[in-house]
């Protein structure tokens, strides 16, 4: 949901906040085989992962993987931290190494500036990571709080783009232009003093709104390096058409190209998006979906064969 402190104005880099999503995940499982093999959805990033960890590991590869469900990639929300830590941990748990979430990321270099990703699949909720400081190795969380049953997110997908990332995401960091000291202190009074709060005291309308302007001053720092503050328009036009609705809690995740926003209930949630894809039919890239919080973290469960003699 965006980044607090892009250029360490105020000592730390960074610092940002993130939701857990249920319907959105990934799911794999490993077991033993005579040589590494993968089955399910067909992925060269899951194949080149688990053999980069066995090696990192220096446990045997000799396993099935077998990735059921996905996140897509480079749309924002953060498909390889999920998939790094899901594979370390079913490694750790098959090859009983006892490894926990952060030696994961530590191993794999994840939460090089955002730790939503890393936090989530600890904790599942609405995280704030501290960002980095000068001795940081994953960035710490500060605030995690359980998300109201009935808070709903609208996802809006542009099936043509994926955002920034890899070697293009690091160029576009160092090219962004040094972000104000006072409004890094801005975000940081809102998110403390009003959109935390707002949360706990389950008002929507007063999260949202620190939100959307958490978002539209990350989105006007990035948008020299994505075309705007939505990476999409099409993304764009949806989202605005959502607000105008009556949604709340307006962005872009990550480098996009989704959209999100929120909606109190499940009733709602459906009707806007019953009605954004019906204002939007003729955009034939975009899909939506209704999403609901997780407030807890991964899942890591063990099966043993039963073995007869």
């Amino acid at each position: 949901m965006g980044f607090i402190d892009l250029s360490g104005s105020l000592g730390r880099h960074f610092g940002s906040i993130g939701v857990a999503l249920n319907e959105i995940n990934t799911r794999l499982s490993i077991s033993y085989a005579d040589q590494l093999l993968l089955t399910g959805i067909q992925s060269e990033r899951a194949l080149q992962s688990i053999r980069q960890l066995c090696d990192a590991l220096n446990v045997p590869d000799k396993l099935r993987l077998d990735v059921s469900s996905s996140i897509p990639e480079h749309v924002g929300l953060g498909s390889g931290t999920q998939l790094a830590i899901a594979l370390g941990l079913a490694l750790s748990a098959y090859y009983d190494l006892g490894l926990n979430v952060r030696d994961i990321a530590r191993l794999t270099a994840r939460g090089a500036r955002s730790g939503i990703g890393i936090a989530i699949f600890e904790q599942g909720g609405l995280v704030v990571d501290g960002g980095r400081g000068e001795h940081t190795i994953t960035p710490p969380v500060i605030s995690r709080m359980n998300v109201p049953e009935d808070w709903r997110f609208i996802l809006v997908f542009d099936k043509r783009g994926q955002g920034l990332h890899g070697d293009a995401e690091i160029q576009a960091f160092k090219e962004l232009p040094t972000f104000p000291q006072q409004e890094a202190a801005r975000l940081c009074y809102l998110l403390m003093m009003q959109g935390l709060p707002a949360l706990a005291e389950d008002d929507l309308s007063l999260f949202g709104d620190v939100i959307t302007q958490l978002q539209s001053s990350v989105g006007a720092h990035f948008a020299s390096a994505q075309g705007g503050i939505f990476t999409s328009n099409e993304v764009a036009a949806a989202v605005q058409f959502l607000q105008d609705q009556g949604a709340v809690a307006i962005g872009q995740t990550s480098w996009g190209p989704t959209g999100f926003c929120a909606a109190q209930g499940v009733e709602l949630a459906e009707q806007l998006k019953e009605q954004v894809e019906q204002k939007f039919s003729h955009f034939e890239n975009l899909s939506i979906l209704v999403a609901s919080a997780r407030n807890s973290g991964g899942e890591v469960k063990i099966e043993r064969a039963l073995v007869r003699n």
